[in-house]
């Protein structure tokens, strides 16, 4: 399959950016080094080029019924100008896809989906729709996300809107560096910042308008090696590796976003999950002994025996301990609670801890 471009790859390649395939696009996965960069953006500032994720406006007098069938969380909560966290049931206890939806007015909602699964969850909503217009602006945006504890002076200086005053998850249309955009106090990083949605011809000069402003800052380019270290770090999931199509979002800790105050897709078998408990839960683990935990190794207990699986796992650059999410037995979810990690045929001393890792 050809794998597609970003509309700022050149600028990437230019950058010495090492550009890799990730859902379908050549993506830059690091430009100098992924510890450097998850510090960058821990301690001061960096960008990420993010435009290979989905964007679709729901729109019309149908728009939210829609949405609240589609969607696990109760959108009639959000105001005009407030972004939301939820995902996308499916009918057989698993996730299509988690998501963000921006309400625009109260006919007018984007939602903000995973590269991979633009087009399944284009599909899924398609044939879920209760008759809001759907359209498909994916190619149309570019997707910046600016993010650190140096994220807001670096952008005030190219607007005049008062970024303190956008609280997180919340949003406003305004001009930045002289082109108009959404600008949403949201991110992946757990570092603050914000996240612009772009119109695919201003992308370039904001993004030099961005680095001359963050210069003083020492701003640096960010790849996706950081991206997956620093949500790690917070403990947040990853469509594909801690969520998917065959995972209970009960035992994946989404229950917060999951409001039965309404019916949605599969909101029964939810609702039983929630209030019997689910077999698995997924748990921060950290390393006691040395070690680097990967996606795809077993937890064990003293005796070898096979209590859960991780699904994402890594060393943390702020820490450097060997740090994981992974599915655990009920029972042996609490925090405190010590298991072993099987790294390279060697159990590894490990224990539960709550998330955020940092």
């Amino acid at each position: 399959m050809d794998l597609k471009r970003i509309p700022l790859h050149e600028i990437h390649v230019g950058l010495g950016a090492k550009m890799v395939p990730f859902a379908g696009y050549e993506m830059p996965v690091r430009y100098s080094s992924d510890k450097e960069e998850h510090l960058a953006v821990r301690n001061g500032v960096g960008v990420f080029d993010v435009s290979h994720m989905g964007e679709f406006m729901v729109s019309g007098p149908k728009a939210l019924e829609t949405l609240q069938w589609i969607s696990s969380n109760d959108l009639s909560k959000l105001t005009e100008g407030q972004a939301q966290y939820g995902y996308l049931p499916n009918d057989k206890g698993g996730v299509v896809d988690d998501f963000i939806t921006y309400k625009m007015s109260d006919e007018e909602y984007m939602l903000v989906v995973n590269a991979s699964n633009i087009e399944k969850d284009w599909t899924w909503i398609s044939e879920q729709n209760k008759g809001a217009t759907l359209k498909n602006i994916s190619d149309d945006i570019v997707l910046l996300a600016v993010q650190g504890p140096k994220a807001k002076d670096t952008l005030q200086k190219l607007t005049k809107a008062d970024l303190s005053a956008v609280k997180y998850y919340h949003f406003i249309e305004d001009q930045l560096a002289g082109k108009k955009m959404i600008i949403s106090a949201t991110g992946y990083t757990g570092a603050g910042g914000f996240e612009l949605y772009i119109q695919k011809k201003d992308a370039t000069a904001v993004w030099e308008a961005i680095f001359e402003a963050g210069a003083e800052y020492n701003i640096l380019p960010i790849g996706l090696g950081a991206r997956d270290t620093l949500r790690l770090e917070m403990g947040f999931c990853l469509y594909g590796n801690d969520i998917d199509d065959d995972t209970s979002p009960i035992a994946a800790g989404l229950g917060w976003v999951t409001k039965f105050t309404k019916d949605f897709v599969n909101a029964g078998q939810l609702k039983k999950e929630k209030e019997e408990g689910t077999e698995f839960k997924l748990v921060g683990l950290e390393i006691v002994d040395k070690g680097i935990p990967r996606h795809g190794y077993r937890i064990v207990d003293d005796e070898s025996n096979i209590i859960g699986l991780i699904t994402s796992g890594s060393i943390s650059p702020v820490t450097n301990k060997g740090i994981a999410l992974g599915y655990i037995k009920s029972g042996l979810h609490k925090p405190g609670t010590e298991v072993n990690i099987e790294i390279r045929n060697k159990n590894i001393k490990s224990k539960v801890v709550k998330t955020p890792f940092i």
